[in-house]
């Protein structure tokens, strides 16, 4: 399929389930929808000082039972699905009125849900009322098309987010305000508009450059504001026509800065780096049959290596990462990283150094045939 064919870049005004089903299938590497919440609301909400807090009392909001809500969302689910790529991935934003249901409908259509990601609101709306906690948090639900799917996952890219350990999935972050807050006539113009630093994190954990981001039910545009900064392609669907006039005016003045495309490339790029055999090592002479290997430098944990590139230690024989298992008693290993040699110096480094070095004398270009003088 040719992606010049699909709408890129484009605010698409109508239902979302009618516009997706105009999509071809497996044409979208993600999608992030922020559906109608269905808040189920019965009274004005008052503050303290007598005045109304603006709530989501919208007609987009409002469905007649949970039935009626349960099949719409199976619907657009659907054609997400659909549409999404065989390695792609959804994430769908919620609240206590609607996520539980969201996420079943999502199990049931087959959809392998990778995490939960909870939204912790530095900020939040008090509960005026008094006759509940303050709600101060909302979930996100991060899933795969199906079981075993190679999704993408920026893993390295989000620990700079988290003091450069691994990324929870427990985000702390302030609702949307001030001058990225959109207003209309004075007003806020869309009750549930998401800040940008949401998306920001959505998009760069689970999307490459030029990744095309589905958001079907799009607001105001955040999702094609952060995508167009990210240099990540995009299709947003809307129904409210006010919306699709302001995300459209919103997105046309957002200048992606211009880099290399490596800048917004954050892929850890070991993984994608080719795949090395152990014996490979032996091969080429980087180690050889008998030498010893020591177990994250502990010269009580001394392996051999055997001529098929095995390893060999108190009785025990596998490869470098299931003799590690063994010693951590089944605990994960990679054994590029925890076995190490002695080099020439006598100093122990990790033989993920030999597997580089091979691969840079791969990569490397052999002389050319003028480069060489026949005797």
């Amino acid at each position: 399929m040719d992606d010049r064919s699909l709408p890129l870049g484009q605010v698409l005004h109508g239902n979302c389930i009618d516009l997706m089903r105009a999509l071809p299938d497996q044409s979208v590497n993600l999608v992030f929808a922020d559906p109608p919440y269905n808040l189920q609301l019965q009274h004005a909400l008052w503050r303290p000082n007598m005045t109304m807090v603006d709530a989501v009392d919208d007609e987009w909001d409002q469905f007649e039972s949970f039935h009626a809500y349960d099949d719409f969302t199976r619907a657009w689910l659907t054609e997400c699905r659909r549409v999404l790529k065989d390695d792609g991935s959804i994430w769908v934003i919620g609240s206590y009125h609607n996520i539980f249901r969201v996420g079943t409908i999502m199990q049931d259509l087959g959809f392998w849900i990778l995490n939960d990601v909870v939204w912790v609101k530095t900020n939040p709306m008090p509960n005026f009322r008094g006759v509940r906690f303050a709600n101060a948090h909302e979930t996100l639900l991060w899933a795969s098309k199906s079981k075993g799917s190679r999704y993408t996952f920026n893993h390295h890219a989000m620990k700079p987010f988290n003091e450069d350990k691994q990324m929870r999935s427990d985000w702390l972050l302030a609702i949307c305000t001030g001058k990225e807050r959109l207003r209309h006539e004075g007003k806020k113009a869309h009750p549930t508009q998401k800040p940008e630093a949401l998306l920001y994190r959505v998009l760069l954990s689970s999307t490459q450059p030029g990744d095309i981001v589905l958001d079907p039910f799009f607001g105001t545009g955040t999702t094609g504001a952060v995508a167009k900064k990210l240099h990540r392609q995009w299709i947003g669907m809307e129904q409210e026509e006010k919306y699709v006039t302001l995300a459209r005016e919103r997105i046309k003045g957002v200048t992606p800065e211009l880099f290399e495309e490596n800048t917004f490339d954050v892929r850890d790029k070991k993984r994608n780096q080719p795949r090395i055999a152990f014996a490979t090592l032996l091969e080429f002479g980087y180690l050889s049959p008998g030498q010893t290997l020591f177990f994250q430098r502990d010269p009580a944990l001394a392996a051999r290596i055997k001529a098929d590139g095995s390893l060999a230690l108190n009785g025990f024989v596998g490869t470098i990462h299931t003799v590690g298992r063994q010693i951590l008693n089944g605990g994960p290993c990679n054994g590029w990283d925890s076995w190490f040699y002695q080099s020439e110096q006598g100093e122990l480094l990790p033989i993920d150094e030999l597997r580089q070095a091979y691969r840079m004398a791969m990569s490397t270009p052999l002389a050319s045939e003028s480069d060489t003088t026949e005797e």
